[in-house]
């Protein structure tokens, strides 16, 4: 059974590695490739995309819980998959009707795949290999950043404007690899939850097993997931873990969708700016990997306290806030390179936008390899419904700020992201305190 788990958690990090190196590279790239079209009838924005993806993705955690008990962990991800892997293929031939369907295709899926990966994540983990398998989860998972991001700088590094044919080769090759990734999450094999004693002195949890010993149907199924989460949601910690979701969406906004694009519209970097889209795309996943590497194997071996790590993330992110403040010009989210109306406060260099990338990815490691190590602490009985508000309030952030992000100069924008850190860091520390507290235990 251990062994099982074990592969289980391999086979879970690599489909994902896989799905996301498609997904992820689509959303650092799609706002450059969207300017760069010669398809005058084509009129999508991928801000407004990925805002959709979000907006949906959160309405859509709030049903996610049930569809995944119904339909089980594993046959969730996969189906989800293909809706992924359909979403990369809309951009080989871009429409502006099936750019926007799509959108919102994938922020159901979305819902139902992360749900269903934080349950099964903790269907094979316990307390005491719950770091470990978070660690390598979000390792493995931050794989996906290196090797999109690697082909197309390779293939863009000398590339003033992106040709179809540069375009539609990237998403043809992108579409592929998602649907390997879809592929492997078919040879997951299921574990069934055991029971632990502290479910047993739960009042909330033999509230929630004798509400699903009554349902007869998928639909009570279906309300009791549903009252389930809404019940959690309304838990002291929870409400206070919120804040600190809320700004590893903001983060989540950021790396994946804005940045990318401030690179690719500063001059000054010259003919090399489109290839370096794809390099910094390379680094941040460098500082995930890293980040999840490391926080998997101290934590694990009780070295490294969940607030030590939190206030790691504060520092390296503070820190990319101000380099990035320094060197990208203010409109870069808004204007395209030929023409702005603010300089940078100091020359920008490749290789300090690359520094910021690594400490923006290191510093997103650090935030959510703890929030997944906190909620399969504090919620073990009820991992899908605390997932599910986990990713319910991530997306939301993440659409508003993709919302946002449409008209947001970037000093705003970093302002915003710093006061949601300093705010989510207290929240986070509270959680923590009340936690030890409560069970009279260092935090491990």
């Amino acid at each position: 059974m251990g062994d099982r788990r074990v592969i289980n958690v391999y086979l879970l990090g690599v489909g994902f590695m896989l799905i996301f190196t498609a997904f992820t590279t689509c959303g650092n790239i799609e706002q450059t490739v969207i300017r760069s079209l010669t398809n005058t009838s084509f009129s999508g924005s991928g801000y407004n995309s990925l805002a959709i993806i979000y907006g949906v993705f959160s309405a859509s955690n709030l049903i996610a819980p049930s569809v995944v008990a119904v339909v089980g962990p594993k046959m969730s991800m996969v189906f989800s998959g293909v809706v992924y892997s359909g979403y990369v293929i809309s951009f080989s031939k871009p429409m502006t009707w099936s750019f926007y369907i799509t959108s919102i295709l994938i922020g159901f899926a979305a819902a139902v795949l992360w749900t269903a990966q934080g349950s099964f994540l903790i269907l094979n983990s316990d307390c005491a290999t719950l770091n470990r398998n978070t660690g390598t989860f979000w390792a493995l998972l931050q794989c996906s950043m290196l090797f999109g991001n690697l082909y197309v700088y390779l293939q863009w590094r000398d590339t003033a404007a992106i040709s179809d044919h540069d375009r539609s080769t990237v998403f043809i090759v992108l579409s592929v690899v998602s649907l390997a990734g879809t592929t492997i999450l078919l040879l997951l094999r299921n574990i069934k939850h055991v029971e632990s004693s502290s479910e047993i002195n739960d009042p909330l949890l033999q509230h929630s097993r004798l509400f699903k010993e009554k349902a007869t149907s998928a639909m009570d199924q279906i309300m009791s997931e549903f009252w389930s989460m809404l019940r959690l949601f309304r838990t002291k910690n929870m409400l206070l873990l919120s804040v600190t979701i809320v700004y590893s969406g903001l983060v989540l906004t950021f790396y994946s969708g804005v940045y990318g694009t401030c690179i690719g519209a500063t001059r000054e970097f010259g003919p090399v700016a489109k290839g370096l889209i794809g390099l910094s795309g390379i680094f941040i996943g460098i500082g995930e990997i890293l980040g999840g590497g490391i926080f998997g194997l101290l934590c694990n071996n009780n070295q490294f306290r969940r607030t030590s790590a939190i206030l790691l993330g504060v520092i390296v992110h503070l820190l990319a806030f101000y380099l990035i403040f320094l060197i990208i010009p203010a409109d870069a989210p808004l204007e395209d390179a030929t023409s702005r109306s603010y300089e940078p406060y100091l020359s920008p260099s490749p290789a300090a936008a690359l520094v910021s990338s690594f400490l923006l990815g290191l510093g997103d490691s650090c935030f959510n390899t703890q929030i997944y190590s906190v909620l399969g602490i504090l919620y073990p009985q009820q991992s899908g419904p605390a997932f599910a508000i986990f990713k319910f309030v991530q997306s939301i952030s993440a659409a508003v700020a993709f919302g946002y992000s449409n008209y947001l100069v970037l000093p705003w924008q970093l302002l915003i992201m710093t006061t949601f850190c300093f705010f989510g860091t207290l929240s986070f520390f509270t959680v923590e305190n009340i936690e030890e507290n409560a069970s009279g235990l260092q935090d491990f």
